[in-house]
């Protein structure tokens, strides 16, 4: 498998001495030849996506795992390309993926999206209800059909309520000797959990929120509060997110912060507008110290490259600048450099029979989709990834 380094020029300007080489591609033509590559990858992405949806309208993950989030993780991949209920070329797999989240045999009275029927949900249905709320916000706010937009907003603002009602309580004295309440949230409810947290279900929660919100549907301040609370004090002294406020017994250390956490909680913050914060900063001094980039395999890479490239690209090439005005902009963590890097890297990985991605822990479903919401940010097309 090839590598891709951020140094790969000095590489080659050390070879210049011994062997010849060619004419330099101009910079444009690089660029062009990207742009092509990338779009090409998007639609044999897609299309491997729309051929393996059930159809019913679900995706699923090995062996049939946790259809609610990989329904909810693909259906934002055709959302992302511009797709809609009732436009665009895949307006129809979107349509069945919605569609099948309202079928009358998976509503349930207390707003909860995750199957606890299925096995593999049952004792973690907190992830497919908040991947399943953003994504469902995320159609809403495209949806013009009035029948069809009331249906949404119905089991929407049933999906927020359940969301608050399943957040954990604790106390947490803040640094300047003010005590707060602070919630995160479990694989399962406050109530089915035992008031057991988790920081990466935490963030799916808040993603979902945060979704909804942009759509217009209400959300309690006091919920993302207690959710902003949570994730400082769940912060390390250097910056990272630990694994858990009740796992860690309430005391964040130095060597415990996770960064696929740390990089989630950064793209939870930029969604929200909180781009100059010194909580926001601490975090990206982390993420930017211990995420590699195009490195080959790591535990979790796909779950940490899914947010990392998110906050990345709100970062664009000068916001890090801005926030570390002092740093030499060699070390900086920009978009440019992220993309070149990573693009190629994700797009030599892909399947070229298939047109999906194979690799990964959970499932080509999971990997595919995680790789083209990677390469479709620029889109810019639904708000919750937005600069």
């Amino acid at each position: 498998m090839r590598r891709y380094s951020l140094l790969a020029i000095a590489a080659i300007g050390a070879a210049v001495a011994i062997v010849a080489v060619p004419a330099p591609v101009p910079a444009q033509e690089k660029k062009d030849d990207l742009k092509k590559r990338v779009e090409d990858s998007i639609e044999k992405g897609l299309e491997y996506l729309k051929k393996t949806q059930a159809q019913d309208g679900h995706w699923e993950a090995q062996g049939g795992q946790y259809p609610t989030s990989m329904t909810a993780l693909a259906g934002m991949c055709f959302l992302m390309e511009g797709s809609t209920l009732k436009e665009g070329k895949y307006s129809d797999q979107v349509k069945k993926a919605v569609e099948w989240f309202l079928a009358p045999n998976r509503q349930q009275p207390n707003g909860l999206l995750g199957d606890v029927r299925n096995p593999t949900e049952s004792t973690r249905y907190m992830y497919g209800h908040g991947f399943g709320t953003m994504f469902l916000a995320s159609a809403y706010g495209e949806e013009e059909d009035k029948d069809q937009r009331e249906k949404l907003e119905k089991c929407l603002k049933k999906a927020v309520e359940f969301i608050g009602k399943a957040q954990t309580l604790k106390k947490y004295r803040k640094p300047e000797g003010k005590e707060v309440d602070v919630g995160g949230w479990g694989y399962v409810s406050a109530a089915d959990g035992n008031n057991f947290d988790e920081g990466s279900v935490t963030i799916t929660a808040l993603q979902g929120l945060r979704a909804a919100r942009n759509a217009g549907i209400q959300v309690p301040k006091e919920v993302i509060q207690k959710a902003t609370d949570y994730l400082e004090a769940c912060t390390t002294p250097d910056g990272g997110v630990i694994y858990s406020w009740a796992g860690g017994n309430g005391n964040a250390q130095k060597g415990q912060g996770r960064p696929p956490i740390t990089a989630a909680a950064v793209a939870c913050s930029f969604s929200a507008g909180q781009y100059k914060g010194e909580l926001a900063k601490k975090w990206i001094k982390f993420c930017r110290d211990n995420i590699p980039i195009a490195k080959g395999r790591i535990a979790h890479d796909e779950y940490q490259s899914y947010y990392f490239a998110q906050f990345v690209y709100v970062l664009g090439d000068d916001r890090y600048g801005q926030m570390f005005d002092k740093e030499d902009k060699s070390t900086w963590l920009t978009w440019t450099k992220y993309k070149e890097a990573m693009f190629p890297y994700i797009m030599d990985q892909q399947d070229k029979t298939s047109g999906g991605w194979t690799t990964g822990y959970i499932g080509p479903v999971f990997s595919t989709s995680v790789n083209l919401t990677i390469l479709q940010l620029e889109k810019g097309i639904l708000p919750i990834y937005q600069r």
